[in-house]
């Protein structure tokens, strides 16, 4: 009986391993940077700057939202610009709902924080090897105003990812 559960243990922690490790080959880049507690400022721009040697392969980019019950909206506007290694620039707004139409926030996560995995790119192929840059910044409104947001609340991470 203890030979059985000493090769089922092995069993256990060989699987894990391997779930681990090759989870791990999926992630090209992946990074978080935390908001002041006050909010998200409008005029902050989150930067990420990664490297690309592999000028074939496709690849899916993530914007990673953690938020917390302060975040009182059921949507989020970002510009992104990404900036490539010959300086040119390709600027996006982008709208990801973040509440259901009950309130309930969308995302993964047992307490009041919630992590979102938000689409940004499917399937893009970086034809230039280089340095690259990604500025992110909220464009959130008050229904009828035309100046974002000064602080955006509940907002505690921004993220990015990129995933073979």
């Amino acid at each position: 009986m203890t030979e059985i559960l000493k090769t089922n243990s092995f069993s256990i922690v060989f699987l894990v391993f391997f779930l681990m490790f090759s989870c791990h080959d999926k992630i090209h880049f992946n990074q978080y940077k935390s908001i002041a507690n006050e909010g998200w400022k409008a005029s902050q721009k989150v930067l990420f700057e990664f490297d690309i040697k592999d000028t074939i392969s496709s690849r899916n980019l993530f914007i990673n939202i953690r938020n917390n019950s302060e975040y009182k909206y059921s949507n989020l506007f970002i510009i992104t610009e990404l900036v490539f290694p010959n300086q040119i620039k390709v600027i996006d707004t982008l709208q990801y709902q973040m509440a259901d139409e009950k309130g309930v926030f969308l995302g993964v996560g047992f307490t009041e924080i919630k992590e979102n995995k938000l689409f940004y790119k499917e399937n893009k192929k970086f034809l230039l090897s280089g340095k690259y840059q990604l500025n992110v910044r909220h464009a959130m409104r008050k229904n009828g105003e035309v100046h974002p947001i000064e602080f955006l609340k509940g907002i505690q991470d921004v993220g990015f990812s990129i995933e073979n």
